[in-house]
C-alpha cells in the first residue's frame, strides 16, 4: 500500500462534507469536486482545494471517472475516497485509480465485482454456507424466464436489480397481474441507474426486520464486526430511520449474525469497510441479502455507540496499516438513532422537491450529531438524491435516544423545498416504533395505503404566523423610520392600530385581525375566536411566544412582506398574505391538463394524440432524482394535444399534454 497525504473526495453533499471533516481533522490535504449545479454547495468550501468537473447531470460530472481522475491529477491528490454512492462500488473506477497511480480508499476491484452483482453474490454465499433467501439468480434474463421462475417461487416476491442498490430497480409483487410491469419497470430503472438491467427474484419474507452488520478488515488478516444496525423503517425500499444496536437482538443472535458477516467478508478476501445486509424473520432466522462494499449512509450510529471514526479507519487500512484492535476490544455503549431528512413532499406521494433553501438552521446539543451538506441560499437541484441531511441522537438507552432525536428534529428548521420532517416526527412518535416493534412493514401498517396529507393548520397557528408577520412589518418600518423612538411602536392617540392578514391553507381561509394590546402583546380575532398572543423573546429565526398562556417555540423567516415561512413545533408552513399580495391568484389544475409533478427527464410517452385514455392509465414515465415515476390520467378522455416528447427535460408544474375529458364516453354514447 502507498502512503498518502492528499485525498480527493469523489462525491457531493453531506457525503463529501462528512468525509472532508475527518480528512481535515487528521491533517490531510483535502480536495473536493463539484458540478455547476453545486457551485453554492458547502462541500467545495470545506476542502483545501476544489475542482469543477462539469454540468449538473451526474452522467456529465460525478459519474465521469475520467473527469474525476483528471481533477485528481490537476490537484495533486494521491488518493481518492469515493464516499458512498456514485463511483464507490464501481470496480472499473477502482482499477482506473490504481492504473493512474492513485490509492482507491475502498476494497479491491475483485471484491467489488464479487458483491456488486446480487446474482453472483448470492451464488457465492450459497457456496460459503451463508443463509440465503430462496429465489432465482439465473443467467436467463428473458421476461418469459423471469415470469416462469416467479410463478414457481410463488407470491409475494421481490424483483430486484442485480447491480446497484438504494432501493432502485426494486419492486414488490403481490399479484400475478403486476408481475410483467414490475419486471419492465425494475429493468428500466436498473439500466438507467446502474447500466445493467439484470434482475434477480427473491421470495418476499413477510414483515421482517432489515438488519445489517458493519464489518472491517485490513490486509493483515484481521476481520471484525462492529455491531449491527436495524434499518427496518423504509419507504420504497429506501431506509429513513436506522438505529444501533438492533433492539431485538440478544448477545447470542448478535454473535451469530456478526460471525456470518465476517464469513462473507473473508470469503472474498475483503479489505476496508463493508456492510453485510440480512433479513431477520419473527423466528430469529436471518438470510443474506447483499453486501455493500463501501461505507453506508447510516454508519454514524455505529460510530456513536463504538466511539470509532470509520472514515479514519478507512484511511488507516488503505495505507496498509493494521486495524489495531481485535473483536474482543469492541465495546458498544448506549443507543443511537438516525433519521434521513429528505426534500420531498409526503402529501404528494413523497415526490422529491427542489428549489432554493430559504433557511437551514440545524439543531445542536448534548448527544446530537448533524451530518449535512446544505446551507441557506443554496439551490437544491433535481439532479441528485433528495437526502440533504442526517440527524443522529445518542442516549444511554433507546427511549432517551428517541426523545433526544425528536427534540433535535423539532429544533432543526428547513425552509424552502418541502421536506419529510413532520413525517419523521410522526414515525418516531408512533407507539409501534416507540415500543421497538417496527418491521419493514411499519410505514404501510402505521400510515395505511394513503400518504400523509401534511400537518394540520389550526387557528392558533394562523395567529402565531400573523403576529410574527406583523412584528416583521414593524421591524422593517422602524428600520426605515427616521427620528422615531422604538417605544412609540404600536402607539396611537386614538383606538389601537389594527392589522389584517389573510392566509389560505388546505382550502381553508383564515381572515385575521391583529390588535396590539401592549408592546409585543396582541389580540388576534379569527372566525369568531379571540386568541391572545405574546412574543416573549426573538432571536432570528427563533421566537418564543405564549398563545392563550401556552408556550411555543417557533421558527419564522420572511421572504418579503407578503410571503413567509413558519415552523411551529416541527410543523412547517409556507404562507402568503393574500391582502399584501392583492391581485395575485393561483388556479388549481384540472383533469384536462397532465402536469409534470417535478423537474426531470421525460423517459417515455405511452399515448398519442387522438388516443382514448382511461382514468388511472399510465400516460408517461418521468425520471427524477434517479427514480422512475408513472404519470397517470386523472379522468377518462381523448388525448387532444402532446406538448412534450420523450427525451426532453421538463420543469415541475409544466403541462405535458392535454386531454379532452369526457370525449371518449360522449363518442361512445353517440354510437
Amino acid at each position: 500500500m502507498t502512503k498518502f497525504s492528499s485525498v480527493l473526495v469523489a462525491n457531493r453533499g453531506e457525503i463529501a462534507c462528512r468525509v472532508l471533516r475527518t480528512l481535515n481533522s487528521l491533517g490531510y490535504r483535502s480536495v473536493a469536486v463539484y458540478s455547476e449545479a453545486d457551485r453554492s454547495a458547502p462541500h467545495p468550501a470545506l476542502a483545501d482545494h476544489a475542482e469543477l468537473i462539469g454540468p449538473g447531470p451526474v452522467n456529465e460530472s460525478y459519474l465521469c471517472a475520467d473527469k474525476i481522475l483528471a481533477a485528481a491529477k490537476r490537484s495533486g491528490a494521491q488518493a481518492i475516497h469515493p464516499g458512498y454512492g456514485f463511483l464507490s462500488e464501481n470496480a472499473e473506477f477502482a482499477e482506473a485509480c490504481e492504473q493512474a497511480g492513485l490509492v482507491f480508499i475502498g476494497p479491491s476491484a475483485t471484491a467489488i465485482r464479487a458483491m456488486g452483482n446480487k446474482a453472483e453474490a448470492k451464488r457465492l454465499m450459497i457456496e460459503a454456507s451463508v443463509p440465503c433467501i430462496p429465489g432465482y439468480q439465473g443467467r436467463d434474463q428473458t421476461d418469459e424466464a423471469l415470469c416462469d421462475q416467479a410463478r414457481q417461487l410463488g407470491l409475494p416476491l421481490m424483483v430486484k436489480a442485480a447491480a446497484g442498490g438504494g432501493g432502485r430497480g426494486m419492486r414488490l409483487v403481490e399479484n400475478e397481474d403486476e408481475l410483467a410491469n414490475a419486471i419492465r419497470l425494475a429493468r428500466a430503472e436498473a439500466e438507467n441507474a446502474f447500466g445493467n438491467g439484470e434482475l434477480i427474484l427473491e421470495r418476499a419474507v413477510v414483515r421482517p426486520r432489515h438488519v445489517e452488520v458493519q464489518v472491517f478488515a485490513d490486509c493483515h488478516g484481521n476481520t471484525v464486526y462492529l455491531g449491527e444496525r436495524d434499518c427496518s423503517v423504509q419507504r420504497r425500499h429506501q431506509k429513513i430511520i436506522e438505529e444501533a444496536p438492533c433492539p431485538v437482538l440478544d448477545p447470542v443472535l448478535r454473535q451469530r449474525m456478526g460471525e456470518a458477516a465476517v464469513t462473507v467478508a473473508r470469503s472474498i478476501n475483503y479489505q476496508g469497510a463493508g456492510t453485510v445486509e440480512f433479513l431477520l424473520d419473527a423466528n430469529g432466522e436471518f438470510y443474506f441479502l447483499e453486501m455493500n462494499t463501501r461505507l453506508q449512509v447510516e454508519h454514524p450510529v455505529t460510530e456513536v455507540i463504538t466511539g470509532r471514526d470509520l472514515v479514519a479507519l478507512q484511511l488507516q487500512v488503505a495505507q496498509g496499516e493494521a486495524l489495531g484492535f481485535s473483536q474482543q476490544d469492541i465495546q458498544w455503549q448506549g443507543h443511537a438513532i438516525e433519521v434521513r431528512l429528505y426534500t420531498e413532499d409526503p402529501a404528494q406521494d413523497f415526490l422529491p422537491t427542489s428549489g432554493e433553501i430559504a433557511l437551514w438552521h440545524p439543531a445542536s446539543g448534548e448527544g446530537v450529531r448533524i451530518d449535512d451538506g446544505i446551507q441557506s441560499g443554496q439551490l437544491v437541484s433535481p439532479f441528485y438524491d433528495p437526502m440533504v441531511a442526517k440527524l443522529i441522537a445518542w442516549g444511554e438507552d433507546r427511549d432517551s435516544a428517541r426523545r433526544r432525536l425528536m427534540a433535535a428534529l423539532r429544533d432543526s428548521c428547513l425552509f424552502g423545498p418541502t421536506s419529510n420532517k413532520a413525517f419523521l416526527l410522526d414515525c418516531l412518535d408512533h407507539p409501534e416504533f416507540a415500543a421497538a416493534r417496527a418491521t419493514t412493514a411499519f410505514i404501510t401498517e402505521a400510515f395505511g395505503e394513503g400518504v400523509p396529507m401534511g400537518p394540520d393548520f389550526a387557528h392558533s397557528d394562523a395567529a402565531i404566523s400573523a403576529v410574527l408577520a406583523c412584528e416583521y412589518d414593524y421591524h422593517v418600518f422602524m428600520d426605515k423610520a427616521v427620528g422615531v423612538s422604538p417605544e412609540l411602536k404600536n402607539w396611537s392617540n386614538a383606538r389601537p392600530l389594527m392589522a389584517r392578514k389573510q392566509y389560505t391553507v388546505k382550502n381553508q381561509q383564515f381572515d385575521l385581525h391583529i390588535i396590539p394590546r401592549a408592546q409585543h402583546h396582541y389580540e388576534v380575532s379569527c372566525d369568531g375566536l379571540s386568541i391572545d398572543v405574546e412574543v416573549l423573546e426573538s432571536s432570528d429565526p427563533i421566537h418564543r411566544l405564549k398563545v392563550d398562556g401556552i408556550p411555543y417555540r417557533v421558527f419564522f423567516h420572511a421572504m418579503s412582506d407578503a410571503e413567509h415561512y413558519v415552523d411551529i413545533e416541527g410543523r412547517c408552513f409556507h404562507l402568503e398574505d393574500a391582502i399584501r399580495k392583492a391581485g395575485s391568484s393561483t388556479s388549481a389544475g384540472d383533469a384536462s391538463q397532465v402536469i409534470a409533478p417535478m423537474h426531470g427527464l421525460l423517459l417515455e410517452v405511452r399515448v398519442s394524440p387522438g388516443e382514448e385514455v382511461r382514468a388511472g392509465q399510465t400516460l408517461a414515465v418521468l425520471e427524477a432524482m434517479k427514480m422512475h415515476y408513472e404519470i397517470v390520467a386523472e379522468a377518462d378522455g381523448v388525448l387532444a394535444e402532446l406538448l412534450e416528447t420523450a427525451g426532453s427535460q421538463v420543469a415541475a408544474d409544466s403541462v405535458l399534454m392535454r386531454l379532452d375529458v369526457g370525449a371518449a364516453s360522449a363518442e361512445a354514447s353517440d354510437g
